[in-house]
């Protein structure tokens, strides 16, 4: 079975920076040309997010890090305020699986449970893996697989005229291959990659956009 098969681009994770949530959320949607919408908030994780449904069934999020106990021992949490105190910015891109059962015996782990609890009371459940290794190289994706109903998925939601055209990464493609189990390409699920040579902290150096407002690099 083919990578696109079993694996699909689900969402792009921003982290707030030191200013809030509100601030790198209006700035999105200035450069964007678009609307976010309250996500909610990850109660096992210590964080909250704004979602922003975009063409081909994803998402862009932004999340921020709360003053919360979970937050201090969840990976996740601890990714998050991390990246909010290096200035805040492109976090991670995420791959949506069919099966974990592979991912955990090549990582040597178990797959841990998220959630997220929306405004209107409606709770989003999914498993997921690679936090660490995220951590540990930021140019690596971490995974999900949905638990819940369909019509509670992101991907039910109306997007709006937002396209992700390309992901720019500071890193490897050799790495990432190996870290996803398969041999990238110039091209993953409909969205072009590009590697740069790591500069500094290797990671998401930008993202392109088709949108309202033209042709968009953030």
């Amino acid at each position: 079975m083919g990578l696109n098969a079993v694996m699909r681009l689900s969402n792009l994770s921003f982290a707030a920076g030191p200013d809030g949530l509100a601030a790198a959320v209006g700035r999105l949607e200035d450069a964007l040309g678009v609307d976010f919408r309250d996500g909610g908030f990850h109660p096992s994780f210590g964080t909250r997010n704004n979602i922003l449904s975009v063409a081909d069934g994803r998402y862009i999020e932004v999340v921020e890090v709360l003053e919360h106990p979970a937050a201090e021992k969840a990976v996740f949490g601890q990714a998050v305020r991390a990246r909010t105190e290096l200035g805040g910015g492109w976090l991670a891109w995420v791959l949506n699986v069919e099966d974990m059962s592979p991912l955990e015996e090549r990582l040597e782990r178990k797959a841990v449970r998220g959630s997220r609890q929306f405004p209107d009371g409606r709770r989003l459940e999914w498993q997921q893996i690679g936090i660490k290794g995220l951590m540990a190289d930021p140019q690596l994706p971490f995974f999900v697989k949905w638990t819940s109903e369909p019509d509670l998925w992101p991907s039910a939601l109306p997007p709006e005229d937002v396209e992700i055209l390309e992901i720019r990464l500071s890193g490897s493609p050799e790495r990432v291959s190996e870290w996803i189990g398969e041999e990238l390409g110039p091209v993953f699920d409909g969205v072009a990659l590009a590697f740069n040579s790591p500069n500094g902290n290797p990671g998401i150096e930008a993202v392109t956009f088709r949108c309202p407002n033209g042709i968009v690099t953030i």
